[in-house]
C-alpha cells in the first residue's frame, strides 16, 4: 500500500483532525497493513482488542449479536472500528466481517502509546479530542434524559426545566435517574 493511500484515510479520521503532517506520517508508518478476504473477521465481539482498524478500502458489515432484532449494519471505507482498543484495554463490542476484499490499517495501542510518549503534543491532541467527544455525548444524554423526565405526578414533562433543576427535584415514586 503506497504511503499516500495510507495517509489519506488517516487524515479523514476526526480523532486525528488537526495533527501535524509529521504526526500523521508517524501513525501511518507504525500502522499494520492487513487485508481480509470475504468472510474474514476484523473484530469479534467479546474478544480483547489491542488496537483499532481503519477500513481503507472494501466493504464490511457489523453483525448483530445472536438473537438480536438488529439488522446487520454496513461498515464503509473510512470507518474506524474498535477505537477504544487503540487507547485502553478493551474488549471489542462488535463483530465486523469483511464482505469482500477489505484493506485495513491496524493502529496498535502499544505503537500509539510509544508515539505519545515521544511526542507529548500528540497525547495532548488526543486527550482534547476525546474530551470534546465525551462532552458531546454527555450533552446528548442529558437532552434525552430531559425528554424522559417525569413530573412528581408521573406524567411526562412537555416543557422540561433546565438540567440544574432536573437533578435537584425529587423523583416520582418508582422512577430512577
Amino acid at each position: 500500500m503506497a504511503i499516500d493511500k495510507v495517509i489519506a484515510p488517516l487524515l479523514r479520521v476526526p480523532l486525528f483532525a488537526g495533527l501535524r503532517p509529521l504526526q500523521i506520517t508517524e501513525i501511518a508508518r507504525q500502522a499494520e497493513r492487513i487485508a481480509f478476504r470475504r468472510g474474514g473477521v476484523i473484530t469479534e465481539a467479546g474478544r480483547p482488542g489491542d488496537g483499532a482498524y481503519l477500513i481503507v478500502s472494501g466493504d464490511a458489515v457489523c453483525k448483530p449479536r445472536p438473537g438480536s432484532a438488529v439488522l446487520p449494519q454496513p461498515v464503509a471505507p473510512g470507518s474506524l472500528v474498535g477505537e477504544l482498543a487503540m487507547l485502553v484495554d478493551h474488549v471489542y463490542s462488535a463483530t465486523i466481517v469483511a464482505e469482500g476484499r477489505v484493506h485495513c490499517l491496524k493502529l496498535l495501542r502499544a505503537a500509539l502509546y510509544a508515539q505519545m510518549e515521544a511526542d507529548p503534543a500528540l497525547a495532548d491532541h488526543l486527550s482534547g479530542a476525546l474530551t470534546a467527544r465525551l462532552t458531546e455525548v454527555a450533552i446528548e444524554m442529558r437532552r434525552i434524559d430531559s425528554l424522559l423526565v417525569l413530573d412528581t405526578a408521573g406524567e411526562p414533562l412537555l416543557d422540561p426545566p433546565p438540567m440544574s433543576e432536573i437533578w435537584t427535584r425529587p423523583l416520582a415514586a418508582g422512577t430512577q435517574r
